[in-house]
Order: C-alpha cells, then sequence, then structure tokens
C-alpha cells in the first residue's frame, strides 16, 4: 500500500521513514488564511485548534487528490494523509517564531510550564484509482519544558536557527530534545504527525496498518 503525504516537512517524513513507511511527498497548495476564514464564517464562529488543524489537513489531503489523484492527473492509487499541528501555551496558538527574539519570547515563557500540540490528521482512500473514502482524527500531546534552563542556553538553542519554522518554536527530534522534560502523550505527534492515529485511520479505511511498511 503506497501511503502520499501532502507535506513537504522533513520532520513528518522522517517519523513516517523511521516507522517503517516510506510515503510519495506532494507539495500541497492551500490558502490557508482565506479557507479558513471562509469556514469560519460559514459556522458563524471560530474554528477551536484541535477543528483548526483537522480542517487545515483536510484541506492539505484534499488538495493533493485533486490535483494528483483521480480529479487530476491520476497519479495516485493508495491513502493520501494531510496533518497540521497547533501548540498552544497558556491557552495561546503559537505558530513559528520566524524571527529570533520571537523564538527567545516564547521558549522564556514554555520554561519550567506545560503546553499542548495538537496534531490533525485526514486520510484520502484512494485506493484503485477512485476516491472511496476518508476520515479525520486529532491526537493530543502536554509538553513541559524544563524549569532550570539558564537564558543563555536558550540564546545558544536561537541562535542555532532550529526553532525559527517551527510550531511552538521547538524540536524534540532535534537539539531541543534536551529541554523537554516530560511528555504526556505520543512522541511522534510531538513532531507533527501521529503514529497511532495514523494506524486508526488507515484500520478504519478498511486496511491493515502493516500493509504501509516497506
Amino acid at each position: 500500500m503506497r501511503l502520499y503525504l501532502a507535506s513537504t516537512s522533513p520532520a513528518r517524513l522522517s517519523v513516517l521513514r523511521g516507522a517503517g513507511i516510506e510515503p510519495i511527498c506532494f507539495s500541497p497548495e492551500v490558502d490557508e488564511e482565506a479557507e479558513v476564514a471562509a469556514r469560519e464564517a460559514e459556522l458563524g464562529r471560530s474554528l477551536t485548534a484541535p477543528e483548526l488543524t483537522e480542517y487545515l489537513g483536510r484541506l492539505k489531503a484534499e488538495d493533493v487528490v485533486r490535483r494528483h489523484g483521480p480529479d487530476g492527473t491520476g497519479e495516485i492509487d493508495g491513502l493520501v494523509l494531510g496533518g497540521d499541528s497547533m501548540f498552544l501555551l497558556g491557552g495561546e496558538i503559537l505558530g513559528k517564531p520566524h524571527l529570533p527574539e520571537v523564538a527567545l519570547e516564547r521558549s522564556k515563557r514554555h520554561r519550567g510550564e506545560t503546553g499542548v500540540l495538537h496534531s490533525g490528521h485526514w486520510l484520502v482512500d484512494c485506493t484503485g484509482g477512485e476516491v472511496r473514502g476518508a476520515a479525520g482524527a486529532v491526537d493530543t500531546a502536554r509538553v513541559t519544558l524544563a524549569a532550570d534552563i539558564p537564558d543563555d542556553e536558550l540564546a545558544a538553542y536561537v541562535a542555532t536557527g532550529e526553532p525559527l519554522e517551527l510550531a511552538g518554536g521547538f524540536a524534540i527530534d532535534g537539539l531541543a530534545g534536551a529541554f523537554i522534560e516530560r511528555i504526556e502523550g505520543a512522541p511522534s505527534c510531538v513532531i507533527g504527525l501521529s503514529l497511532p492515529a495514523l494506524r486508526r485511520l488507515v484500520i478504519e479505511l478498511g486496511h491493515p496498518y502493516q500493509s504501509l511498511w516497506e
């Protein structure tokens, strides 16, 4: 069974490869801001963080199916996975910091505190070259940063550039792994793709999870 990943995230690719899955990656083309605004206008309310991650995952997966699958070029015969992640600290959604000063301020706020990481998934069954079904799931993990990290250590971490393009501003599978004191939930969820959630979705769509293994 071939898995198609609607993402070019190195972290998500690494999680899948570590689990024995070699996906084919496509870059989704989604205007996230406009799509979310339209969805919230339709609902008459704001999307919660878990809803938002699943919805964005769905948009990405459906875009790849539309452009490369049965409705597009017909390149896809397998399962298409879209996903998105959001990190919350004190109830506030923290996206990618982009700037060193923002990353440093956030890491200081996170120090000694526990944040919540939501990872949304949407899986589309395109086996046999046609859309047969789809299912979504959100997994959540709680991440606690050690309280004894001095400012100079945090500044040195930010100076590496690693946290600038990461949701929440840290990477458990990178240099910040030494700062993360505790995780409650699936470790893969913190990296941006929950393997337990993926397994449940594959089974829900009627396929054995092990069929994804290389």
